[in-house]
């Protein structure tokens, strides 16, 4: 109605809709991957954060456990605030209330 051409209009309104979903679930993903590298590297015996941080729970050090668990933490809230930041570039409605 318009006269916009077909691509300009999947560009600008379709892929824009549809990337906010995948975003969400790329985002959840990563946490899974997180989760799942204790329980993969364990089985496995393969070397890593997750394997280090059940053979330190084993061992009992405290403090290998809490910097793990503080580096798995980090880097799951930056991948999250990369997520939220990067909803407001896909969807402007999505922008922050405060300037």
């Amino acid at each position: 109605a318009k006269g916009v051409s077909e691509k300009k209009v999947i560009n600008r309104h379709a892929l824009k809709n549809a990337l906010i979903p995948v975003i969400t679930v790329v985002g959840l993903q990563i946490g899974y991957l997180l989760g799942g590298a204790v329980l993969t590297e364990t089985v496995y015996s393969w070397p890593g954060v997750g394997r280090m941080m059940v053979d330190a729970i084993r061992s009992k050090d405290t403090p290998v456990v809490l910097a793990a668990v503080l580096f798995l933490a980090t880097t799951f809230s930056i991948v999250n605030l990369f997520v939220d930041i990067l909803y407001g570039f896909v969807d402007p409605r999505v922008k922050s209330q405060y300037k």
